[in-house]
């Protein structure tokens, strides 16, 4: 595991050692503070963002950091049971062997998880001491502060173990995806030609579904570009919609953009444009729910814990279908058919059409947050905001997932199939998730 730096040590035992001993007897009724849960995961995004991951790995750098915050505060609560046993080849955590703060242990262990999973170490070490500053301020023991840190590193290095595990290392070393010139296969894309990211997503380990494949989808149109056929027509909608898409329509193309890397060119000057990923997206409507519902610290880690593996599974299954049908893009075909000069409104991504992710993925969501706040639960989404664009209504989560995948028709990236397809293999995957996540003691 990366420790904290030796200036955080520092701070730790300056705080515990070299200041007077005064404990505040009420001090267990300051430690619920979901505030610090939902900055710290605001965080993990912005780093991701800094990073730039993909969409897939992104989701696996949500899910070890969550699920071991999750695991810490399940001990903790009588309503809530461990994941271990229900998680794919996940144990239990080792039991705290005197009194700790499971807060600060599950907040410890999220920031070392986080910096696992990422590469600017340096920026997560800036929010830990934020945490260990702000649980100091509560009074309580040095011996408790001391150990629900210690603590929490020890829960993060059984939950590190159980992710290294997952054939995430091992596909890093695997040949990159072969483009072929067959009819109807996927090509690179303009402006940067990237080859396919992430061709061997479905042999990371899943989290809760059967295997990859479970939540196949109905094939993708049949290629054919003979004027009338389906696919042809399929082809036609995309090219029409963003030659005569409306104001509101490119407005919602760009709020779900989510592409965390876009390549914009100058002549012979390339830039990159950093985004939050669309998993990212759903995460931090996770932490807009849980805000609007005024929900505990034990409540929103529930809520994360939730998202995010139904986050993981949906990319995992989403991908495994991308590189089987290796379907072409709209960009491609339409350039060659239609019109050589045709760009979509959005830029398109680096890897197969079918299904839609954004499809797949916040279908998934939407089942998970549904299952927790309910249905017809309303909210603003200021997610974009930071990156320019005004923040949206939603009457629902599925209404948000919905206007999501329609999204990418409207951006010209997918042809309907993808995006209604992929709506139905999100939600049955979603829906499975949390039919078989028991979080809660019946």
């Amino acid at each position: 595991m990366k420790q904290l730096t030796t200036y955080l040590f520092f701070l730790v035992f300056s705080i515990v050692t070299f200041s007077c001993e005064h404990v505040d007897p009420t001090w267990k009724e300051k430690v619920d503070q979901p505030e610090l849960l939902h900055s710290s995961m605001k965080k993990l995004t912005d780093v991701i963002v800094y990073d730039i991951f993909s969409p897939p790995v992104a989701s696996r750098n949500y899910l070890y950091p969550t699920v071991g915050a999750y695991e810490i505060m399940a001990l903790k609560d009588d309503n809530y049971t461990s994941l271990a046993g229900q998680v794919k080849d996940l144990t239990a955590i080792p039991q705290p062997q005197q009194e700790v703060c499971h807060e600060l242990s599950a907040l410890s262990a999220f920031l070392d998880l986080s910096k696992e999973v990422i590469f600017s170490v340096d920026k997560i070490d800036e929010k830990v001491e934020e945490i260990i500053t702000a649980y100091s301020e509560t009074g309580m023991p040095k011996k408790v502060l001391n150990y629900s840190i210690t603590y929490g590193a020890e829960v993060a290095r059984h939950i590190w173990t159980w992710a290294k595990k997952d054939n995430y290392h091992e596909t890093r070393s695997y040949p990159k995806f072969s483009v072929t010139n067959d009819p109807g296969r996927w090509k690179p894309t303009p402006p940067a030609y990237q080859a396919g990211i992430e061709p061997s997503w479905n042999l990371i380990r899943t989290a809760v579904i059967d295997s990859a494949s479970q939540f196949q989808p109905a094939f993708p149109t049949s290629y054919d570009m003979k004027e009338g056929s389906v696919f042809y027509d399929e082809v036609i909608e995309v090219f029409k919609a963003v030659a005569e898409a409306e104001e509101e329509e490119k407005e919602i193309a760009s709020f779900w953009d989510c592409n965390p890397f876009v390549m914009n060119v100058s002549g012979h000057v390339m830039h990159a444009t950093k985004k939050i990923t669309p998993g990212g997206h759903w995460i931090n409507i996770t932490a807009l729910a849980c805000k609007k519902d005024s929900a505990s610290f034990m409540e929103s880690i529930h809520a994360y814990a939730a998202v995010s593996i139904a986050l993981f599974d949906g990319f995992i299954s989403c991908w495994d279908e991308k590189y089987r049908s290796n379907l072409i893009r709209p960009e491609t075909i339409i350039n060659e058919y239609i019109d050589e000069d045709w760009v979509p409104l959005l830029q398109t991504p680096p890897f197969p059409e079918y299904t839609s992710g954004h499809s797949v993925i916040s279908g998934a969501a939407a089942v998970a947050l549904t299952d927790i706040f309910g249905d017809n639960f309303s909210f603003l989404d200021d997610t974009e905001m930071e990156f320019g664009l005004p923040a949206r209504n939603f009457r629902s989560f599925y209404h948000a997932s919905e206007e999501a995948a329609i999204s990418r028709l409207y951006g010209g990236i997918h042809y309907r199939p993808a995006i209604d397809n992929g709506v139905t293999q999100g939600r049955a995957l979603g829906k499975y998730v949390m039919t078989r996540l028991n979080f809660r003691k019946s």
